[in-house]
């Protein structure tokens, strides 16, 4: 395992069932290879879910930002590089970088994890699994060429704009709501005569609490103005359920152009 380099790069088809009317692909689809490439890259290295679920720990995402300048059509295929930017006691940074089949570069992505007991819920020690060993695959040298995470501020005057209940299809395999299913749930807050006029530029996500199926999300929307041509929007995502009180559970800040 120690052999293998520290950047993986994976492949992927751009099916058209994942692309929207202007057949590109998805903002949330394309997370989802995200994800996939660093449970790909983690797995072949030693520190992923094959190994960490025979030890009752897991990954879970804390931070996500995506940045394009373009996005992918129907029936391409794309590489999507990652590789690990830092490890500290309970976080690892994780990049990402996502080109064409030329070659051409479409954007980059840039995470934050942390290591849970499934039991406990409590954060783990990475340098603790498995000797230390996911701190060999560390790359400063390679760049990732988009601002760092950015921290989403949210007013208390922002607007209650939907209510959603939870189901099914939101649980992924750690039993709570979809670290993708947030975003697709905050882009659906604009139509589509929105997305003919407008791209998203990036998004930057912060993942606060667990939410679970059968708690309803509350989605909270503040606009802010901008010098720079993109359009920017915060959401704050809450969720309510009979146990306890209205907690919140997500920010994204997302960035449209025009």
């Amino acid at each position: 395992m120690n052999e293998l380099p520290k950047i993986g790069c994976y492949k992927f088809l751009v099916e058209p069932f994942h692309c929207d009317f202007s057949k590109r692909l998805f903002l949330g689809h394309l997370g989802n290879h995200l994800l996939n490439a660093a449970d790909f890259h983690s797995n072949d290295r030693g520190y992923g879910m094959n190994y960490l679920h025979t030890v009752n720990k897991t990954w879970v995402l804390s931070r996500l930002t995506i940045e394009m300048s373009e996005y992918p059509l129907a029936y391409e295929a794309i590489n999507v590089e990652t590789w690990l930017e830092s490890v500290m006691r309970y976080f690892t940074g994780r990049n990402f970088k996502i080109t064409n089949e030329q070659g051409n570069t479409l954007g980059y992505g840039k995470s934050v994890w942390a290591m849970i007991d499934v039991e406990t819920r409590q954060p783990v020690n990475l340098l603790d699994v498995r000797n230390g060993i996911i701190s060999t695959f560390i790359d400063k040298e390679k760049k990732c060429n988009i601002d760092k995470l950015s921290r989403v501020q949210v007013s208390e005057t922002a607007s209650l704009v939907r209510s959603i209940d939870t189901h099914y299809s939101d649980v992924d395999m750690n039993g709570h709501i979809n670290s993708i299913k947030y975003i697709e749930h905050v882009l659906d807050l604009w139509s589509v005569d929105w997305y003919q006029q407008h791209t998203i530029k990036r998004i930057d996500v912060a993942y606060v609490a667990e939410s679970h199926q059968g708690d309803q999300l509350n989605f909270y929307l503040e606009p802010f103005t901008s010098a720079q041509e993109s359009e920017h929007y915060s959401v704050r995502i809450t969720k309510v359920n009979s146990h306890e009180a209205e907690t919140e559970v997500c920010r994204c800040a997302v960035y449209f152009l025009k």
